[in-house]
């Protein structure tokens, strides 16, 4: 069983920033894909930002150049950095954590409100 941790969310104006954590259990983080989704009222859960366990990333087209995702891990943590912030950016944000034999597993969300 993997725990899944996500941190860092909270209310921001439009044009701030934040960076999102996510913090995941086991000693082979390093071979987990880890994925940033994002779920707003009304809608599905879509993927914001992906990182392999090689480092290869991939964006929603609607954050490229604005998000980055990242992982340190030494630390078996995945983080979202998120600039440029627009209102339609409000979601809860959930972190995704995927072993290579397919098993994945969902931290709790962390709520990202870009509001003045």
């Amino acid at each position: 069983q993997v725990q899944v941790v996500e941190s860092g969310g909270g209310l921001v104006q439009p044009g701030g920033s934040l960076r999102l954590s996510c913090a995941a259990s086991g000693s082979i983080f390093s071979i987990y894909a880890m994925g940033w989704y994002r779920q707003a009222p009304g809608k599905q859960r879509e993927l914001v930002a992906a990182i392999t366990r090689g480092g290869s990333t991939n964006y929603a087209d609607s954050v490229k150049g604005r998000f980055t995702i990242s992982r340190d891990n030494a630390k078996n943590t995945v983080y979202l950095q998120m600039n440029s912030l627009k209102p339609e950016d409000t979601a809860v944000y959930y972190c995704n954590a995927g072993l290579p034999w397919g098993d994945e597993y969902w931290g709790q969300g962390t709520q990202v409100t870009v509001s003045s």
